[in-house]
Order: structure tokens, then sequence, then C-alpha cells
């Protein structure tokens, strides 16, 4: 029996739940797609979040689609279906315009595919007035677009509260301008960033210059947006059919503001900001009326100033709460009692650095006291199970900085199996293991991602070390992933062809043979401080960030 493409997608809609039900009719139709499956789309608070931005806005009928699960796409191949949107099965060419919400730098792999699938032709220069405008957003995008903006008209820099009530009133009043006077209207909203009216220059094979046309801004303004003039980011649509689908979740802050030498997140949303305390509690009232479970999101929930009390509101009503991960220096006690009465059995730690010169380098501001304190205080109360993350492969570091990640994981599992005898119930460490990252907009984007073959003979001593001990347990990243996304995380508009041709099936080191493309001179190498950044194309302090990385390699103050 064949699968059924408009049964399956009868059995999701059915499963969900919208908070803010919005009408089908309007005078523009948009498709919001993500380039992952359904369960892990629906997951993303940025995608919820952008829905609710457009199916809310006057004139224009929303609907979705996502990347189709393996017995899905086998279907479409077998039956030559296009790929349809999820609400009406209406074919996505048949859209005026196509929104991709992109997270995750390795969802840039299914863009081609999804485009190829939908019968649209893949590159911008390629399409014609009656083909619908391929726009594209999201935090992946506020990072580095570049290794996919050939494939769209618009790329969305800022963030979606301003930038998509500008970009609709401009779809909805341009006319019949035609693709080009659409482009042209778009070039000159802050925020936007259309890729056909910057050429990139190459002069043997690095990036030389940018030359856009006269009257385009250069670079592209990224302007953050004030939350506390708009309603909290939060979940529009419940639905069990998801990585979350016992929460209702809410944005509590945007940016961080740590800094961290290896994270993009402190720099590339702007200056940390935060939600009024009213505008959550507001929103959390309405979620608990169809979730027990809160989760609070950003990437500094822990820095959010009243997370105690917050954590508290949502228990006091008979909820329970969730945050992601906990900062050390950052553990607040009434937050803890609310977490422990929500049922938490493990909460995850991020020393990052396994050595006091390696926190020091990426300017971590953690001591070791501060992280065995941190750990005292939650096995204190009888939570055993803790998630450790740290990075290896971070720039300069010796097998002694391995030796001293060893020894502090043994000093912590020394103290889980002492509460543990004491309560008579065993702990457990998991110590999570990421390769460094180069990433765009961090002091560390000059530096190269360390070879495959060394890191792995690092997972190997940690390996053979921590698999005698008891009640240890490592989980490691995919290394091969983690090049892929260093591969996509520092790429320009040359990676283009290689991303085609892995849609059509190839293998990424296949597709580098085909188009002739060097991955491990990307990955790897140290570029220069005099040349161009594919993605300086987007504003930033590029000089603030070359001195803090010289102030870390040279091993100055923090």
């Amino acid at each position: 029996m064949s699968f059924d493409i408009r049964q399956h997608h009868r059995a999701l809609l059915k499963a969900e739940v919208h908070l803010h039900p919005h009408g089908r009719v309007g005078q523009l139709n948009i498709c919001l797609v993500s380039p992952s499956r359904y369960q892990t789309g629906m997951s993303s608070l940025g995608f919820q979040t952008i829905y609710r931005l457009l199916a809310g806005s006057p004139g224009i009928r929303c609907e979705r689609a996502f990347l189709p699960d393996r017995e899905e796409l086998e279907e479409y191949r077998r039956s030559g279906t296009p790929l349809l949107s999820l609400e009406s099965s209406t074919p996505l060419a048949d859209f005026d315009a196509i929104a991709f919400s992109t997270s995750f730098e390795p969802d840039y792999l299914n863009i081609p595919l999804i485009l190829k699938l939908a019968r649209i032709p893949l590159y911008s220069n390629e399409r014609c007035d009656s083909d619908p405008l391929i726009i594209a957003g999201g935090a992946a995008f506020f990072i580095n677009p570049e290794p996919v903006a050939d494939f769209f008209d618009v790329i969305c820099i800022g963030e979606g509260e301003d930038v998509v009530p500008a970009m609709v009133a401009t779809l909805l009043s341009t006319g019949d301008n035609g693709r080009r006077g659409l482009l042209q209207a778009f070039a000159m909203i802050p925020g936007l960033y259309v890729p056909t009216f910057y050429k990139p220059r190459y002069h043997n094979g690095i990036l030389a210059a940018y030359d856009a046309v006269v009257g385009v801004p250069m670079p592209v303004t990224r302007i953050p947006v004030c939350l506390d003039q708009h309603e909290p980011s939060a979940s529009e649509i419940l639905t069990d059919k998801t990585e979350f689908g016992d929460m209702f979740l809410v944005e509590v802050s945007r940016g961080c503001p740590r800094g961290c030498r290896f994270c993009s997140s402190g720099f590339i949303y702007g200056a940390f900001r935060q939600q009024p305390f009213e505008n959550i509690v507001k929103s959390i009232d309405k979620g608990l009326g169809y979730r027990n479970r809160v989760g609070l999101v950003g990437a500094a929930v822990s820095d959010y100033s009243e997370i105690g009390r917050l954590c508290s509101y949502v228990v006091d009503r008979g909820g329970k709460v969730s945050v992601s991960s906990l900062r050390i220096d950052r553990i607040d006690s009434e937050m803890l009692d609310a977490l422990i009465a929500s049922g938490h059995k493990t909460i995850s730690l991020a020393p990052e650095g396994g050595s006091q010169r390696i926190r020091d380098l990426i300017r971590k501001n953690l001591t070791e006291a501060q992280i065995l304190d941190a750990c005292d205080m939650l096995i204190s109360r009888d939570i055993l199970n803790l998630k450790l993350y740290f990075i290896i492969g971070l720039p300069g570091e010796t097998d002694g900085d391995l030796g001293e990640m060893i020894r502090l994981i043994e000093t912590i599992r020394e103290r889980v199996i002492e509460r543990g005898r004491a309560n008579k119930r065993l702990g457990e460490i998991t110590v999570s293991l990421n390769p460094f990252i180069p990433k765009p907009f961090t002091p560390f984007q000059w530096c190269g991602m360390e070879p495959l073959p060394s890191l792995e003979r690092k997972v190997k001593r940690l390996e053979s070390h921590l698999k005698r001990l008891s009640n240890v347990k490592l989980k490691v990243e995919s290394l091969r992933e983690s090049f892929l996304q260093a591969l996509l995380s520092r790429g320009d508009r040359l990676l283009a062809p290689l991303l085609a041709e892995m849609a059509e099936g190839a293998s990424l080191k296949k597709a580098a043979k085909t188009c002739g493309i060097n991955t491990e001179w990307y990955v790897q190498r140290i570029i220069a401080a005099e040349e161009i950044l594919p993605w300086s194309i987007i504003g930033t302090a590029e000089t603030v960030l070359r001195q803090e990385y010289d102030r870390a390699l040279a091993g100055g103050d923090n």
C-alpha cells in the first residue's frame, strides 16, 4: 500500500492546537518552509514566531511545509508529486512567495533538495516573474548566508518582529513592478539582503571584494529589536508530534551578555535583551491552559534577571518548568527549588574548557572552584545526574589541557558517588564532547578547525580514560558532521554548486571532487587578518573582534 501524503498531512493537522487561529484567505499566499522534518521544525520557537507574524498580517494567507521524512520523500519521488503545503496540499510553486526559516547551518543542505522537490529553479538568476519569490531568514543566516545566497531572492538578516512587517508591507504595496522592482524595494529595507545586488570578486581563489549595485547599502544593516515593544516569542501551535510536545515554550531573553570568544550568540544578536517579567507571565498564564510544563528559552536563560521568581511563578500555579542548561555561576536557589519541584533529575552544566588555561582563553570567566561549588549545590539537593558539556580542539589546546579535563571529571564524579552512598542512590555523569567549530562574528572566526585525525586521537584518549570510570558516560558529537558545519559556517558562494550536488545524493567527498573544492582549505586554514571575510557583507565590529582574537592568543587579560 503506497504512502498517502495528504492523509499524512491530515493526521499532523488533526494533532495540532492553534493558540491564535488564523483565516485561510489573503491577498498574498506565502508558504513558510522549515528545511527540517516536521518534528524538528515545529519544535523551533523561531519558526513558530515567524508563522505568527506572517499568518497574523492582514492580507496574507500563510501555510507551512517541511522537509519530508523518509517514507514521505520516497512517495514524492515515486509518484512524481511536487512538494505540497501542509494545510491545503497546494504545490509550493503555486505560492506567491516561499519563506525558509533556518536556525542551523546543516539545514542548508536541505534547501536545494526542497526547491528541487517543489520544481522551482534552484538559482535566483534562473527564475522569472511567474516563479515564487524565495525568501530566507533565521539564526543561520545571521551567521553566514553566503553558501546559499545564490539560491535566494532576499535574505532577512534582521530579527523578525521588525523585518517581517516591513517585508509584508512592501510585498502588498509594490504592485506590478516585477521581480526586479520588488527586489530593489527590498534592498532599501534595513535588515534585508538581496544577494543578486552584491557580486563577490575573487583573486587566486580568495574573496577579494564585494561589488555592490549603486544605491544599495554596503554592508547590509542588521538592527536588533526592542523586546519590550513586542509580545514574547512563544508557542503558537501545540502538538505532541514534536521534540518538546509536552511543553509550552516562551522566550525570556535574546542574545548573551557573556561574550565567550568561540560562541556567536553573544555577538550576532547585539546587546543582551530581556523580556519584562509581566509580559512573560502573561504568556505563561495562557500556555498553562494547554500544557502543564513551561520551557524557558534563550541563549542565556540563567542570566535573566528574575529567573528565580519566574520559575517559582510557574510552580506556584501548579505547572512545571524546564530550562536547557544552567550557567555555572548563575545557579539561583529559587530557580533550583522550582526545577526540583518540577521533577528534574538531571541538570546540564557547561564548563566547556577542561583546564583553567582554556577557560581563560575562551573568556568563560569560570574557575574550577566555581564549577565544583555549582556541582556541590546540585548534589546537596540530591540531583545526582549531571550532564557536562566540554569542547575539544580549541586554539592552542594541549595534552595537558585534556589531562586537566579528565581530572576535573574525576573530581566531580567522586563527589557524586560520595553523596550517592549516603543516600543509597547512584548518580550518573554524562560527558558531552563537542569539537570546536570556528564561527563567524566571534573573535575566533579567523581560527581553523583542528584536523579530524587529531580530533579522533583526542577522543580516543578521553574514551580510554573515562570508560574505566563507573557511572560516567561519554557522548561525542559526530566529528564529520562538525566538519560539515564548519564548512558551511566559513564558506562563501563558491559552495553553492557543492550543495546542489549533495541534493542530488552525492556525498560531501564526491561533491567536492566534482566541483573542484578543497573542503579542508575552507575548514582548517587560519584566515589572514587582511582577508575579506565572506560574511563581511553583514555589518560587524571587526576591529573589536580582531583585538579580542589577538588578546586571546597572546594570553592577555580577559
